[in-house]
């Protein structure tokens, strides 16, 4: 029977990790089962027949996949994103069962939300979650909006650390819950960076810190989006070559990328005065980043 190129791709990708011999094999037992069967049938047909033909494959090759199990974060557009958790299949199906009969049981009455909006907020809440006292578990994200925004001023986007610009509104929806905190940034009024970032007690050691990650917000690696509160600040000159423990010597870096500053190839260059830092790959390709200005300097 005649295959096209799209199904025929769906037996290719079932059947990657065979052998040449057991690939023929498979081919051999699937092809008077496709008769009929769309791409989606065609792939369980062939992965059905590739576990048949070696057993003991799936299980080293699920053995490795559930070792890279992760959970990601993916910006999206309009101040959504999507949370990705690569999971085990039971796992997985478990879990969406548990979100859909929990969703399932707040229809009917005067509840208004579809069942995707449902499952949405029934998962966020089983992951927010609640303290033994009642409260809901502490789980930060950090905003970045003008005091005027704030106020209601004007209407500046803001930034969501990790995720990008969002509109004023949503910014102060965020501010105004009743568990968020708000915190006092001096920004130079010439170039928006940011000079003082207040509280009333606080060790030097502790406000260098925090005031390195206000100022990066994000891995300052290129494209890397990593909050800077969920990264390591990394003495570019090492504490023991007698780097200093200043904002002038520190940068953030997500955990991925703090280690890869310490493998073969990768130079990493920090200019103090502007606080941008220059990578060179392995390959000889420079990029350079800056911290964004909290906001617009003025015009003039």
């Amino acid at each position: 029977m005649f295959v096209d190129s799209y199904r025929a791709s769906k037996v290719a990708s079932a059947t990657a990790w065979l052998d040449d011999s057991q690939a023929r094999e498979v081919d051999s037992a699937v092809a008077p089962r496709l008769e009929g069967k769309n791409p989606h049938q065609v792939r369980r047909v062939a992965a059905y027949w590739a576990m048949k033909t070696d057993p003991a494959g799936p299980a080293r090759r699920a053995a490795h996949r559930r070792a890279e199990r992760s959970v990601q974060l993916l910006p999206g557009e309009d101040g959504m994103s999507t949370l990705l958790a690569d999971l085990p299949a039971e796992v997985a199906s478990s879990a969406y069962a548990r979100i859909d009969r929990m969703a399932r049981t707040l229809r009917g009455g005067n509840e208004s939300r579809t069942l995707d909006q449902l499952r949405a907020d029934v998962f966020a809440e089983l992951l927010l979650g609640t303290n033994t006292d009642g409260s809901r578990a502490k789980a930060d994200v950090h905003v970045y909006v003008d005091l005027t925004t704030l106020a209601g001023l004007n209407d500046n986007p803001a930034q969501l650390a990790g995720y990008g610009p969002i509109s004023a509104n949503v910014a102060r929806e965020i501010a105004h819950q009743p568990s968020s905190t708000w915190r006092r940034i001096v920004t130079d009024p010439l170039t928006g960076a940011p000079i003082d970032v207040g509280r009333r007690k606080y060790r030097p050691p502790a406000l260098t810190d925090e005031f390195v990650r206000v100022r990066d917000r994000e891995c300052r690696f290129p494209s890397c989006h990593r909050p800077a509160h969920f990264g390591d600040n990394d003495h570019h000159t090492p504490w023991n070559r007698h780097g200093n423990t200043d904002h002038t010597n520190l940068v953030n870096y997500c955990r991925r990328h703090h280690r890869l500053k310490n493998r073969p190839g990768w130079t990493y260059h920090l200019h103090p005065e502007t606080a941008a830092v220059t990578i060179t790959t392995p390959s000889g390709y420079t990029y350079t980043s800056e911290p964004e200005p909290l906001h617009d300097p003025p015009p003039f």
